[in-house]
């Protein structure tokens, strides 16, 4: 790798740390498992709604524009919202656990910096 894909690829994973650390509240982190009882999320006199599919996918947008911004292709914005709520979604429902799940976020990350 050369100097510019290594940038690349630690703005990559920067923008994954903030995205899915810092900016993700613990209620979207609850909110986008359709598991969990989605009646923690609606008022007392309100039937409750699935959220759980708007969640994932404002948390993969996320996500997808923290890639758009680093590498300025809308094509790996794509392919990055895509790719990480698929990659959520099983981590969801333990089809694995976090570490499976932030290795294939990272996999992804190396692709797109290869692809950038």
């Amino acid at each position: 790798m050369d100097i510019p894909m290594i940038e690349t690829f630690i703005k990559l994973i920067i923008g994954h740390a903030i995205a899915d650390f810092w900016a993700q509240s613990d209620s979207l982190a609850k909110m986008k498992n359709r598991n969990r009882d989605p009646s923690q999320f609606a008022p007392p006199w309100q039937k409750p709604q699935k959220m759980w599919f708007y969640a994932l996918t404002a948390h993969a947008l996320m996500h997808g524009a923290a890639v758009w911004l680093v590498t300025g292709s809308v094509w790996l914005f794509a392919a990055e919202t895509v790719c990480h709520f698929v990659i959520d979604f099983g981590k969801c429902e333990n089809w694995y656990g976090i570490h499976e799940d932030q290795a294939a976020h990272i996999g992804c990350k190396v692709i797109w910096t290869y692809l950038a």
